[in-house]
């Protein structure tokens, strides 16, 4: 039932004009409804990333959506043209090398919008 669904991820933001600079700015997302003060939607392929306004932006501490690309190293030179920082981690079991994280099969790398929401884009690893 809900394989064949359209997915959207809602992400937390405390203001529209800079979550539009971002998303539709740096990330480069098509912008395809906005609610008055209240959200913003993006096209993402056949999904929809859906910002709205709440006190509670940048409190996730997870990645809260994943952009899956074909060259992982292209997007990262094009992100980060625009400005955007990508994380550095070196936790048990997880180190990052130039922002990525290599699992043999995926390629991840993380980055922040303004608000310290945690967002991601990987490629898989063809066999």
């Amino acid at each position: 039932m809900l394989a064949d669904s359209r997915l959207t991820s809602d992400i937390p933001v405390s203001d529209l004009t800079v979550a539009r600079d971002f998303y539709g700015g740096k990330l480069g997302l098509k912008l395809i409804k906005e609610v008055e003060g209240n959200e913003l939607r993006f096209r993402v392929g056949d999904a929809i990333l859906a910002t709205y306004i709440t006190q509670s932006a940048g409190k996730a501490e997870h990645t809260l959506a994943s952009f899956r690309v074909t060259n992982l190293d292209a997007a990262m030179d094009e992100l980060r043209a625009v400005g955007v920082e990508f994380e550095d981690y070196d936790l048990p079991g997880f180190r990052t090398v130039d922002g990525v994280v290599d699992w043999g099969h995926t390629r991840e790398a993380w980055f922040k919008d303004p608000d310290g929401n945690v967002l991601s884009v990987g490629q898989l690893i063809e066999p």
